[in-house]
């Protein structure tokens, strides 16, 4: 139905006029007053000559104005680039040397904050500020200008603008993965690959204008981009929020008769366990989970909170834009399954040679079809270890489908549903059996003794690996009980051979568990006293 990702705003803005579109505390903007604020930001930036596919960083938290910089930037032909917000000075700059971004929409006191870093970056010529009585910053090389300059400048072209000249196939936004491994890499996305997840995920999940979306996710974050694509694709209101505490989601689905909810495990444990109001209780229709797999006691916990809410349990790749779903029918029956492909793709699980594995054989979940990005920018060695051609094509096919090659191991059961073992990097090996850390995971949350839990294997001189469990608890731990536990319903090879009780877990920009920076902090050393 749309070619471009600000086509929806656009359509409704038409069609529907005086619909709510985006709203932020007490304040919500319809779709003539979101898209007009749109047309004038873009018709702003293409006085200050902004080329088509120049690169826009928006760092910004979740505002009207980060909203309006995505669209305006679509609409002017260019490409925007999410910037998360609680990102640092030195991540900010690797973003913006590492897409050559022109242009850097934040606020002064962010600005303030990357001086130095701003004036490291060349290709970096105009700062957009936003904010009210935005003063300049001293000691910057880049060009300054208000967000309210940037709108008097477009109005004079009476609140329409004439982009670039785009198709669907052109760089549409840049979003750069967490970076536990390394510096973050920026996956490309054409305007095309998102317009196709909005069609596919509202498709699956319902959606219509009488919905009314929180959108607590980063927009950085490949499913908070999606949620926010998904509303306005189908002309549904989003309401923003940077939440503090958790109770605060909760009051705020309550305030705003919140429709659907999107979050990542790490906030659904800590939603589980809250009373919720009769008001949210009545009014959430769906809620959705992503960014790794739900633990089946919060998804137990959830369903009994609310009984009328549909889950929707869900596995998705930067990458790929959305992948897979499961049905709520099927949430009961399967609660450990990521699901299906999500319309208009098709999911394998391959052998290291392509083949197609059988039922319940592990293998490498392989995503084609429309929504599969265009690689990573700048990148090209990275991109050809993930970006392959797609398994099974007819050997006359001259220009060969590329499919993503996620790394993740997974299996399918004879009905066809999917399940998440591991990525291949964590697969833990110890005794000679092959373990998956979310099966050792999914045992220890349900002990019930901790909040969050993860395990990965570190070297050990006679098991090969042996399984380390580093907990987060809210009370004092106990180390005889949950190995007790543990003893009980695992295993032996898969009883963590070491336990580690902490106050809190370091969690990565996307607010999932630092699993890299904890491995770091364990180090290889841990067992190295039973070599003596």
């Amino acid at each position: 139905m749309f070619s471009f990702v600000h086509d929806g705003i656009a359509y409704h803005a038409d069609t529907n006029p005086d619909t709510p579109a985006l709203g932020l505390k007490n304040e919500m903007l319809s779709y003539k007053q979101l898209w007009r604020a749109i047309n004038e930001i873009a018709s702003g930036l293409m006085k200050l000559n902004i080329n088509k596919t120049d690169r826009i960083a928006i760092y910004l938290p979740k505002q009207f104005e980060t909203v309006i910089g995505f669209f305006a930037t679509s609409l002017a032909g260019a490409v925007f680039v999410p910037v998360n917000p609680v990102l640092k000075p030195k991540q900010v700059a690797h973003i913006l040397r590492d897409s050559g971004a022109r242009f850097l929409v934040t606020s002064p006191e962010r600005a303030e904050r990357l001086v130095t870093e701003i004036n490291q970056c060349p290709k970096l010529d105009h700062l957009i500020l936003t904010g009210d009585k935005v003063e300049l910053i001293a000691g910057l090389k880049a060009n300054q200008i208000s967000w309210d300059e940037l709108v008097i400048s477009g109005n004079e072209t009476g609140g329409k603008s004439t982009g670039h000249a785009i198709i669907d196939a052109d760089i549409a936004a840049i979003l750069y993965t967490s970076g536990s491994t390394g510096r973050p890499k920026g996956v490309v996305l054409s305007h095309r690959n998102i317009v196709a997840g909005a069609q596919s995920v509202a498709s699956y999940i319902s959606i219509t204008a009488s919905d009314k979306l929180l959108a607590v996710l980063p927009f950085s974050f490949d499913y908070g981009m999606n949620q926010l694509m998904s509303a306005f694709y189908r002309g549904a209101s989003i309401v923003l929020m940077d939440y503090l505490l958790p109770r605060d989601v909760i009051k705020a689905v309550a305030k705003y008769g919140i429709t659907g909810l999107a979050a990542v495990p790490p906030l659904w444990k800590q939603l589980a366990p809250l009373t919720w109001p009769e008001q949210a209780i009545q009014s959430l229709r769906y809620i959705s989970n992503t960014g790794g797999a739900m633990p089946v006691a919060t998804t137990k916990a959830l369903q009994e909170s609310l009984p009328n809410t549909q889950v929707f349990l869900m596995y998705g790749l930067t990458e790929a834009f959305r992948s897979t779903y499961l049905p709520p029918e099927q949430v009961k029956q399967r609660p450990t399954s990521i699901g299906k492909a999500i319309p208009n793709a098709e999911i394998m699980v391959v052998r290291p040679d392509g083949s197609e594995c059988d039922p319940d054989e592990p293998g490498e979940l392989v995503h084609r079809g429309v929504h599969v990005s265009l690689g990573y920018w700048n990148d090209p060695k990275k991109t050809a270890e993930r970006f392959r051609p797609a398994p099974g094509q007819h050997s006359e096919l001259c220009i060969p489908e590329m499919a993503v090659w996620s790394g993740d191991q997974v299996k399918r059961d004879a009905e066809g549903f999917l399940y998440f073992i591991t990525r291949k990097d964590e697969m833990i090996k110890t005794s000679g059996y092959r373990v998956s850390p979310t099966e050792v995971e999914e045992v220890v949350f349900a002990s019930g003794l901790v909040t969050e839990a993860i395990a990965f294997g570190v070297p050990h001189p006679i098991l090969g690996q042996a399984i380390v469990v580093v907990v987060q608890t809210e009370a004092s731990g106990n180390n005889r009980d949950l190995m007790r536990y543990c003893q009980q319903n695992l295993p032996n090879f898969m009883v963590p051979a070491h336990i580690e009780w902490r106050e809190n877990l370091p969690r990565n920009p996307n607010g999932k568990i630092d699993r890299n920076r904890i491995k770091q902090e364990i180090g290889t050393d841990l067992f190295k006293e039973t070599t003596s």
